[in-house]
């Protein structure tokens, strides 16, 4: 067996309904993490380059686009989230037509819903940076930038979607090469665009749509290539109503989690344009270094939900929470060892991205508030995505509503107000990590009090809910 063919057997399509949970869990979670740390440097290549050799004002644009761009994104995390979760019932069951017909109503409804977003996202890209008012010169690149993503967002939704598919039949290989192959290319076409061709955060937004376009593309062709498990022809690529309905059904309120997310990043977005650019700018910095950190327990919360959502779909329940005690161990030990280098090594990551000591200075205060809250974010994401993966999607879309709605967004204002001095007339900027974290930690005490109580077993048949 050559090296490729035993890297294959390793980080291939993982049954993970038979053998030691913990063994199966870490072949999955490897090449995930590995490939959500690919992705995360799609946005830090980026903001390095644009803070590099563009500026502050630059930087500021780029991170005001993001969370507009993220809101609009929800209908994508919607389908990707639905979708791998029936695809991992379907292949624990081993139902072939049924997961055939999940994948190619995923197909469908990419398409559809990545050529409709180009169209809205371009037409609305300046009536949505002007409602969190940014400074002027940070609003005019924020719109050029966000133009520019949505004309190649169809690209960017067929990975995020398809490769979800993947990973919900136990493939994180194929989604890990793909990516990496185009980060690769981001970052090349990155700095020949901007260092090389001067052409700003346009060149950014180019670079991101071309290397995102290629990934999907190549998640297209290996789900059509896998004709051992999935049949994609024309019987299959038709919006199946009933797959179509219970989609939608369990990606919603993952949707509308997302929405929330986003809703409130904008929202304390036009609070943070308020401090000042170097406010905005270190804030960009944060996120991109906080992106980093949340990486694993994403990847961690994806695993929980394809391992239960294979062994629910196998009727194997008993395997369930041994899987999701693995898992806590390896989220929170993880976990560990990112907040002890964000604590060590804070100014040097946020140095990455600017040289201005006001804004580094900022970034590093941000970062100490946020330590604590990645290892409760571990906890939360485990225990949510064990919710998802059993069909129960709704709770983890309340605790959003609670934690995201009702406790941080006035808490942010309100620390601001009771924040303000002759230094900083709108709110000290701690103001808004200290909230961030403090809905976090009480995030996770709802999560862990909810999954205790067995509200992940609501939706399992009734010969099941006693295992």
């Amino acid at each position: 067996m050559n090296a490729m063919s035993r890297l294959k057997s390793f980080f291939g399509v993982q049954d993970m309904t038979a053998g030691r949970p913990m063994e199966k869990l870490i072949q999955f979670s490897l090449p995930l993490l590995i490939g959500n740390l690919a992705q995360q440097l799609y946005n830090t290549v980026d903001s390095i380059v644009v803070g590099k050799y563009i500026g502050d004002t630059a930087l500021a644009a780029v991170g005001t686009a993001g969370p507009i761009l993220n809101l609009l994104l929800v209908l994508f995390m919607g389908i990707a989230t639905g979708a791998s979760i029936m695809a991992s019932q379907y292949f624990g069951a081993k139902d072939r037509p049924g997961l055939s017909r999940v994948v190619g109503c995923s197909i469908v409804l990419t398409v559809a819903s990545g050529l409709l977003m180009t169209a809205v996202g371009w037409f609305a890209s300046p009536f949505l940076i002007g409602l969190i008012s940014p400074p002027a010169d940070v609003a005019a690149g924020a719109v050029t930038y966000l133009r520019i993503i949505f004309i190649g967002i169809l690209g960017g939704a067929l990975y995020n979607i398809l490769s979800g598919v993947l990973r919900g039949i136990g493939d994180s290989f194929y989604p890990l090469l793909f990516l990496v192959l185009a980060c690769v290319l981001n970052i090349i076409l990155d700095i020949l665009f901007v260092a090389r061709f001067n052409l700003g955060v346009a060149g950014v937004a180019w670079a991101t749509i071309i290397a995102q376009g290629i990934s999907g593309v190549l998640c297209l062709i290996r789900l059509v290539g896998m004709k051992h498990l999935i049949d994609v022809n024309r019987q299959t690529l038709v919006p199946d109503k009933p797959i179509t309905r219970r989609l939608c059904m369990m990606g919603l309120p993952a949707g509308v989690t997302q929405a929330l997310f986003s809703m409130s990043a904008i929202v304390v977005q036009g609070l943070t344009n308020s401090m000042g650019t170097a406010v905005i700018a270190a804030s960009v910095a944060v996120m991109r270094v906080d992106g980093f950190a949340m990486m694993p327990n994403f990847t961690f919360g994806t695993a929980s939900t394809t391992y239960v959502g294979q062994n629910i779909g196998a009727r194997r329940i008993d395997r369930v929470r041994a899987g999701i005690k693995d898992l806590l161990k390896l989220a929170l030990g993880t976990a560990a060892v990112l907040v002890a280098c964000i604590l060590l090594f804070g100014h040097g990551l946020i140095g990455m991205f600017t040289d201005t000591e006001d804004v580094i200075s900022i970034g590093i205060r941000a970062l100490r508030w946020l330590a604590l809250g990645y290892v409760a974010f571990a906890v939360s994401q485990v225990l949510q995505g064990a919710m998802r993966g059993a069909g129960e999607t709704m709770v983890p879309m309340w605790i959003s509503i609670v934690s995201t709605i009702m406790i941080r967004l006035p808490l942010a204002y309100l620390l601001a107000a009771l924040t303000r001095s002759e230094a900083w007339p709108k709110g000290n900027p701690d103001a808004l990590f200290a909230s961030l974290l403090i809905s976090w930690l009480l995030g996770m005490a709802m999560t862990v009090y909810t999954y205790r109580r067995g509200a992940w077993k609501r939706r399992l048949p009734e010969d099941m809910k006693a295992g």
